[in-house]
């Protein structure tokens, strides 16, 4: 732990090097492509099994229990995860994270072809079991690896390759179904491409480097290490969840996440087999122009991290407002009509433009949470509690939300009302933490002086505590 203080970023007084030589194989940018890769295989396709509504199923009442089974797993995971981490690096965590998703897919397989659900429930469990782990390492590696004026495009860049799962699933769906303007399930040819490539992820995740390894611009090395003993793990993971910067940032999270469970079954109730396809296939590369897009406003040097924050937090907050009053009206409206859009039916592009929009939401909003962990975190070792911490509440959020949306009447309408309360009420907590990023004086750090300086990148305006060497 930190006996001195030290800032991990460089503060006005420092000069900041940013042509240090580097192999390729051990940059940043070598190490986020495998991070994505590893992103893409596991979670990924995960998310193109979702896009496609329900996991593909014509109902989506068995997959939304399943995914709330395994969000609850992923709380309890993603808690001692960083215990874990003690013992077997964070690499080790990494490619321990990406076990569990094949048998997912395997249990949507037959699930699709033969009606068997056990074997979807018990995937689902194993898939909980391991993406807990996978959730905190990825988020740990992606806010440690990257230069501090690269880690908003390094966020974008990486969580591209989670959103190109759901095209490459769209994309796959639609030439198989493209024929298909009736509800009903999706080929289970398709299940059969996802567990191939869900089983190499713990392949690909050899290949990223060790944070030792790592190389980076500024010469600085990365230091993602647990060395006291697990118990001490688990206290200091506990008393930064009970933290007031942190509490108050647990009702952003939910907003953020809840709706992945909303808008998917949105889709599977509302759509016609090609037009499921179709939505995960475009939502997708509008959600990636989105995130990408957000991700270098964060990094841009030119503008002070304070309005950088703070015009980013309202522009999601206002667009967030806008789509889900759009969402309620839909919905109370199909609660009676009860329809099923095609492409070619009357009406088809106000009821589909929603979920595009909701989609490119929730990746805004997903990479806009590393920008609040990346601003609170003191030092590394509290940057892998607090990606745990993070993951861990996206879980629980995740699982209450799949578990709502197995109930009819909630898949139906309710989803939307609650996702609509929740941004309301989150929105005064979340901006008593963000008005003090790149402020003099923080009151998020006690410990810690906020400055800036030219070279600033995604929250770097932050000293940081550092263990001794």
């Amino acid at each position: 732990m930190a006996t001195q203080e030290s800032p991990i970023e460089p503060t006005a007084g420092q000069t900041e090097q940013r042509d240090y030589p580097t192999k390729w194989y051990r940059s940043t940018f070598y190490n986020m492509t495998i991070l994505g890769l590893c992103n893409f295989a596991a979670p990924g396709i995960w998310g193109a099994m979702n896009s496609l509504g329900a996991g593909g199923a014509a109902s989506p009442h068995l997959v939304n229990a399943a995914n709330a089974l395994t969000f609850c797993l992923m709380v309890v995971s993603c808690y001692f995860s960083s215990v874990l981490v003690h013992y077997i690096g964070i690499k080790g965590a990494l490619i321990f994270g990406t076990i569990g998703y094949a048998p997912y897919a395997a249990g949507l397989y037959t699930n699709n072809r033969y009606g068997t659900e056990w074997l979807t429930l018990f995937g689902a469990a194993l898939c909980g079991i391991s993406a807990g782990v996978f959730w905190m390492a990825e988020a740990a590696i992606a806010i440690a690896y990257p230069e501090p004026w690269n880690k908003g495009k390094a966020l974008g860049y990486w969580l591209t390759f989670r959103l190109s799962g759901q095209i490459l699933g769209g994309a796959i769906n639609l030439g198989l179904n493209a024929d298909r303007d009736q509800a009903g399930k999706v080929s289970y040819t398709v299940f059969l491409v996802f567990i191939v490539l869900q089983a190499s992820g713990p392949i690909v995740g050899l290949f990223l480097n060790r944070p030792s390894k790592v190389q980076r611009k500024d010469g600085k090395k990365v230091e993602l290490s647990i060395v006291r003993n697990p118990w001490f793990e688990i206290r200091e993971t506990t008393r930064l969840f009970a933290t007031k910067k942190f509490l108050l940032t647990v009702l952003w999270i939910g907003q953020a996440v809840f709706a992945e469970a909303v808008f998917f079954t949105y889709l599977a109730l509302w759509f016609s087999v090609r037009a499921r396809a179709l939505g995960s296939f475009v939502s997708g590369l509008v959600a990636i122009i989105c995130g990408n897009l957000l991700g270098n406003y964060l990094d841009y040097q030119h503008i002070a991290l304070r309005i950088r924050a703070r015009s980013s937090f309202w522009l999601i907050v206002v667009l967030q407002g806008a789509w889900w009053t759009w969402a309620t009206i839909l919905v109370t409206k199909f609660r009676h009509t009860q329809p099923t859009y095609d492409w070619s039916s009357q009406g088809f592009g106000h009821s589909f433009g929603v979920f595009v929009l909701l989609t490119a939401g929730f990746q805004i909003n997903y990479l806009f949470l590393y920008f609040f962990i990346t601003n609170l975190a003191q030092s590394e070792e509290e940057i892998i509690r607090y990606a745990a911490l993070l993951r861990g509440t996206e879980s629980a959020w995740q699982a209450l939300s799949y578990g709502l949306n197995s109930i009819t009447i909630f898949s139906q309408v309710g989803g939307v009302y609650f996702n609509f309360a929740l941004w309301a009420v989150a929105i005064w907590p979340a901006w008593e933490i963000l008005k003090h990023f790149g402020t003099e004086k923080s009151v998020l750090a006690p410990n810690a002086v906020s400055v800036e300086h030219s070279g600033d990148g995604l929250g770097a305006e932050e000293d940081f505590e550092v263990k001794d060497k």
